[in-house]
């Protein structure tokens, strides 16, 4: 347990930002899991930009670090660029 106010608010505020971190995470997750299970070229492509937003405001954020962004979002535009019509 805290043994000050500010240290109580502070795992407070800290419960709340995991939270929040986590929704963000997981709905991410989930988009990039649509995307490298679908096996269509043009709906891959038309969902790809609306999750490479996604994966940037977690980097922003802090949630990921901005080479894991990178590197997620090359692999999704590999995964996307074999994909045949």
């Amino acid at each position: 347990m805290a043994n000050t106010a500010s240290a109580d608010k502070a795992a407070r505020q800290g419960e709340r930002r995991r939270l929040h971190n986590k929704y963000y995470a997981k709905t991410t997750r989930n988009a990039i899991r649509d995307i490298r299970n679908t096996k269509d070229k043009e709906a891959a492509q038309a969902a790809a930009p609306a999750v490479f937003a996604k994966i940037d405001k977690l980097a922003k954020i802090g949630v990921i670090h901005k080479n894991k962004a990178s590197n997620l979002k090359s692999g999704i535009q590999v995964y996307i660029n074999k994909l045949e019509k």
